[in-house]
């Protein structure tokens, strides 16, 4: 069978891909190994952190502003599509929710610092509280002495499964084929088109495009330094209950280590009074593949987490109501990948997301369209330029 792009890998990448090439009149095939979404990867657990500030490099800001638009209008196009309901707002089915975002540390802070920086460069609003002024408008938080407080108005949250979701759903509507729980055994592009082998079957393509998240490392190991972590989210309920942390009156936060180290993260209780508060360390040296991660959850891993948070929030010192396994595949300066194989004609990748990725997933999309379409994209994406490695 013949296609225009074929797309390996329908996770957060990838689906949004199939259906910015779709709704282009693009002929696609997208294939997955698996079901979509599913849990076995890095797009999974109910919440992801979407914001504006981006201490990790000014250079994303367009980038996000862009996504925000195309998160709203997927919410828009995809609402009246027949599939699994979403969590409902105010009446209203939503993908990205805003309850403001908090960026919390030393003043001196590398991630102050740098958080300012980039919401100055880019006219970001937002406001920075001291310490008894964190307190007073966040009564969960006990910040520690010299913490200051980087408040961005429009932070969130967006529900990674509902994205997918909706991404699947208008890719299918705009004619996108998309096969699940079939695996690619081989592929190949070259300057004569792309061929991929399955399971099931042997398909042709003008183009390839690889957004396999974690399963890249093996698929493009020999020209990407990608490595890939084990990661563990927690479910944490609150001492003396959710109150303080609902999300009309706690933002999703980042908390800086006043010794510097790993940066600890968060939701307010998006779940409701028995759904806790999702909170993480961002960041793990235990390196693994998708085969052998381990994916069952031990005492150490949630005591980890606990005792990180419950520093500045010490109601969060309360019992572990669940947890589970994610990765996080991270190349070495922690910037995306995105952009045309270094050695093979016709072959678009998008991997590399370190973590951090997924709230720019529908402009992702877009740009990979761009690429596997035209070659190049209007959006400013040289710092993810898989040559970089060469």
């Amino acid at each position: 069978m013949t296609f225009d792009v074929i797309v390996l890998g329908l996770g957060a990448m990838g689906s949004a891909a199939a259906y910015h090439l779709a709704a282009r009149g693009v002929r696609v095939l997208g294939i997955e190994q698996f079901t979509s979404p599913h849990d076995l990867g890095s797009s999974h657990g109910g919440s992801r952190i979407i914001r504006q500030a981006y201490f990790e490099s000014p250079d994303y800001i367009p980038l996000v502003l862009r996504a925000y638009e195309l998160w709203r209008k997927l919410e828009v196009d995809s609402a009246s599509l027949p599939g699994p309901q979403m969590r409902e707002t105010w009446g209203t089915p939503r993908l990205l929710h805003i309850t403001g975002g908090m960026t919390l540390g030393p003043r001196g802070g590398e991630m102050v610092r740098r958080t300012m920086a980039a919401a100055r460069e880019h006219s970001i609003p937002f406001e920075v509280l001291e310490g008894a002024e964190i307190a007073k408008r966040f009564p969960a938080v006990r910040p520690l002495a010299g913490d200051v407080a980087v408040v961005e108005p429009h932070a969130g949250y967006l529900l990674p499964e509902e994205c997918i979701r909706a991404h699947l759903k208008m890719a299918e509507k705009a004619g996108a084929e998309l096969h699940f729980e079939e695996k690619v055994l081989s592929w190949e592009a070259s300057d004569r088109g792309a061929e991929v082998r399955t399971s099931r079957g042997r398909y042709e393509a003008g183009h390839v495009v690889i957004a396999a998240g974690p399963w890249a490392q093996s698929a493009l190991a020999e020209v990407f330094p990608l490595r890939v972590t084990r990661q563990v989210m927690a479910w944490i309920q609150p001492r003396g209950g959710v109150g303080d942390f609902v999300p009309e009156r706690f933002p999703v936060w980042l908390a800086e280590d006043p010794e510097g180290g790993r940066v600890t993260y968060g939701f307010p209780a998006i779940d409701g009074e028995a759904g806790g508060v999702k909170a993480a360390i961002h960041g793990s040296d235990i390196a693994c593949t998708p085969e052998t991660v381990d994916r069952a959850i031990h005492d150490a891993d949630v005591a980890r987490i606990v005792e990180r948070v419950k520093v500045r929030m010490p109601a969060l010192e309360g019992d572990v109501l669940r947890a589970k396994t994610c990765m996080y595949t991270m190349t070495p300066d922690e910037n995306f990948v995105i952009g045309a194989h270094p050695a093979m004609a016709n072959c678009t990748v998008a991997c590399g997301f370190s973590g951090h990725g997924f709230k720019f997933a529908s402009v992702v999309g877009e740009v990979i369209a761009d690429l596997a379409t035209v070659g190049a994209s209007s959006q400013p994406i040289g710092i993810f330029s898989p040559s970089r490695f060469s």
